[in-house]
Order: C-alpha cells, then structure tokens, then sequence
C-alpha cells in the first residue's frame, strides 16, 4: 500500500535494466524508501549497474528476478516472483525495442521481434498484473507507449503500429480495472534521450529521462490516465490525429 504521504512501499520494474523505468523509480523514491524488483533480461549486461542505481536512489531493498519478454510461457512464474514477497504497489512496464525502422518492415525476423516484445509480452504482462493487482485490491500500473503510436507513420510503421497496441489495451486495462481499486497510467513520450537514442539525430522537443520520471510520478498521483511527455505533445498530436491522409504523408516527419 501507500505510505502516508503517498509513497509506495514496493516497485516492479519490467525491463529492469530501461533507464526511463529506472528514472520514474528514482522519482519514486525521492519522496520515500522502497523495495524495488527489477525484472531483467537473463544476461543482460547492464542488469548490475541497474540494481546499483536503484539502490544509490534509496531503494531499502532491490532484487533483480530474469524476465524474457518473447518467453511469454514463463511471464506468470515471473510475476508469481515479483510478488511473492508481498503487495506491489507500483508496476512499470518499460521495456521494449525499435530496430532499423527501414528494416523492420522488409525483415520478418526484425518485425516479429518488435510485434512479441512491444505488443504480445507486454499484453501479457498486463493480464497478469492485472490479475494481481485486481485481488490485492490496489495498484498503480505505469505502461511506456510513444506519441508514435497515436498517428502511425510511413517513417517508422512496425513500431508505431506495436505501440499503438500497447496503449489501447492498458487504456483498456485501466478502466477495466477502475471498479476493483488498482489504476493505470499511459505515458506517451516523443523522443527521450537515453543510450539507444544517442545515435538518432535529436528531434524537436526531445527530454531527458528525468523529465519523463517527473511527469509519470505526478500524474499517477494525481490519478490521471494519459500524459504527454512534453506536455505540448498532447496539442500536437491532437492535430496531427484529424489530418487528411493525402496529406499527412507529404509531412516531414
């Protein structure tokens, strides 16, 4: 449960080792200690600096559990994991992969793999936690969409299109679970600087992984079920939605 001043006791980070899951953690935790999982990819190299993270921002306790997104037989004996030392109060579903957007749409192999990891893995995450979170009678799940999911485009299709899944089934989630007590938040982020965007050539209103972690904690807080990171985003894509198709592909963007 929240601690009196609304902090959370306990926080499952799925994709660990994703410096957007770890920056909201931190956010997290700078109003209060908690006891943080982080659900890695077995042998992820990076897993070990993530625990180390999550402990310098004030985790009382952090265990590290494998979590193999495509491995989708084994995500209930993870979330079994997750939660077998007690309630958790706060799930963030981080983790996710954008490959050569040219490339996905002529690889089978490279799209298959955006489809199973950002969509397939995380509806089913969602439906376990959901689960959980629906029989201890409280919650907050956090899910990490794009505004790139909101108006799908030529420039990046498969990854739009998996995201666009993502966010209409936990916006679904969400009010499936409002009568039962848990919540759930969608954040949708432009561009984000973090090591898989280093190499991408920065876009207009671009963020730092902190800003994301501030906006997710204060809108769960505030019991909201979308946020725009930035929040101009929110007014951008509201254009962007009602935009002719002829004319939506001769944008530059």
């Amino acid at each position: 449960m929240l601690n009196a001043v609304g902090a959370p006791q306990s926080i499952l980070v799925l994709g660990g080792s994703s410096e957007i899951g770890l920056a909201i953690t931190a956010e997290y935790l700078s109003k209060g200690p908690a006891r943080v999982i982080l659900a890695t990819l077995p042998g992820d190299p990076t897993a070990a600096a993530a625990v180390e993270k999550a402990k310098e921002a004030g985790a009382t306790e952090v265990t590290q559990i494998d979590f193999d997104a495509r491995a989708t037989d084994t995500h209930r004996a993870v979330i079994d994991k997750a939660f077998a030392d007690g309630d958790v109060d706060v799930a963030i579903v981080a983790f996710g992969i954008q490959g050569d957007d040219e490339q996905a749409w002529q690889d089978h192999a490279l799209a298959v793999a955006e489809a199973e990891i950002n969509y397939t893995a995380a509806v089913s995450v969602g439906v376990l936690l959901g689960e959980k979170m629906k029989a201890q009678g409280h919650g907050q799940i956090i899910a990490m969409s794009s505004v790139a999911g909101e108006r799908v485009r030529r420039s990046n299709f498969v990854y739009g299109s998996t995201k666009a899944g993502l966010d209409g089934f936990y916006l679904g989630l969400g009010e499936a679970l409002r009568p039962f007590g848990p919540r759930v938040l969608v954040i949708r982020p432009g561009q984000v600087r973090t090591r898989l965007s280093a190499h991408v050539k920065e876009a207009p209103l671009t963020v730092d992984k902190e800003d994301v972690g501030r906006l997710a904690v204060a809108a769960a807080t505030k019991g909201k079920e979308i946020v725009w990171v930035p929040g101009p985003f929110r007014y951008i894509m509201m254009v962007l939605r009602h935009i002719p198709r002829p004319i939506f592909r001769k944008l530059p963007i």
